[in-house]
């Protein structure tokens, strides 16, 4: 059984010994092992059977490190990181030598944030090198935003489960590359396109690469329940045409009272797209638990974390 602990002292001697840990993140939990160490960051990759043309993320306990792993960084992306870090957002910029094209997937950019997660804060700032950490589940699930939700997917394999208790963001960063020094949005995530263009003005959206992404989460079917799952544009409408029994459901306020709904999620009474995104990945691993025929999620406003939230469901329909 995982060794779920808080002593931060025990997660940094297994990671010094090239082995992995779950660490909490405010969006969701990670893999972690040494950035530097191209066996701990093998074991990432077959841990969750991880394709390797897929880039990781490193993580780094401060804005000031980012010119240890990366150069020739544009304006904007130190504009970014002064307005977000720590925080849910990640940067993919031209690479230093010392971090292995392993991390990169063989590409000259590397993928850099601040998790701002005081547990993991402080363990960061512990070490001697910064941890590479993708979602800790198997390539493609439902990712994990709490220690048993790891403990689920890895009963045995995982030496060590950091418990930051429950993420508070809820689903992944968002990602920002640069095309000649412009930003451009690899990933919707955690923060809204609307913030950031509060600070670096509009920015491009080229979020689904099937073919050597240039970062984590741009393939098509990701994020995903076991169980088959639908999306959409409204769920009265949805069921009264439909009469299969055990369907789950996932919608933002509004609650249905057809008999066939075995379960439903409501993500937000409130409408407050900040907790409906904290949610959602609670309610999906609720959901993969019943034995349901069918889970049907309706589609979000396309505005603010709405735009991030209708990603995540897409790429669980797929």
């Amino acid at each position: 059984m995982n060794n779920i602990s808080t002593n931060i002292h025990q997660a940094k001697s297994i990671l010094e010994a090239d082995n992995l840990v779950a660490i909490p993140t405010e969006t969701v939990y990670g893999l972690a092992g040494n950035a530097y160490s191209e066996t701990a960051i093998k074991k990432i990759f077959a841990t969750k059977n991880r394709p390797l043309f897929n880039p990781l993320i490193v993580h780094i306990h401060s804005k000031e490190l980012l010119d240890d792993i990366a150069e020739k960084v544009p304006q904007k992306a130190y504009q970014l990181a002064e307005a977000f870090w720590p925080g849910s957002l990640t940067l993919v910029v031209k690479k230093k030598s010392n971090i292995p094209y392993l991390v990169t997937a063989g590409k000259n950019t590397v993928a850099i944030r601040v998790p701002n997660h005081p547990l993991t804060l402080s363990l960061l700032q512990l070490l001697d090198f910064p941890l590479v950490a993708p979602s800790a589940n198997p390539f493609g699930s439902i990712s994990p935003t709490a220690a048993e939700h790891v403990a689920n997917y890895f009963p045995k394999t995982v030496p060590l489960i950091l418990d930051g208790g429950i993420c508070e963001s809820g689903i992944e960063s968002t990602i920002i590359g640069f095309e000649e020094d412009e930003p451009i949005v690899y990933r919707l995530g955690a923060i809204a396109i609307e913030a950031i263009e509060a600070v670096v003005g509009k920015v491009k959206v080229m979020n689904t690469k099937e073919a050597a992404p240039e970062a984590p989460g741009m393939l098509l079917k990701h994020y995903a329940p076991k169980t088959k799952t639908i999306l959409v544009d409204d769920i009265e409408n949805f069921l009264q045409e439909n009469t299969l029994p055990k369907i789950g459901t996932i919608s933002f306020y509004k609650k249905t009272m057809h008999s066939n709904v075995l379960h439903q999620e409501v993500l937000s009474e409130r409408k407050d797209f900040k907790e409906a995104a904290a949610n959602l990945y609670q309610a999906m691993h609720r959901l993969d638990k019943m034995n349901l025929n069918l889970i049907v999620a309706e589609r979000f406003p396309d505005e603010n974390l709405g735009k991030s939230i209708n990603d995540r469901l897409n790429r669980a329909t797929k």
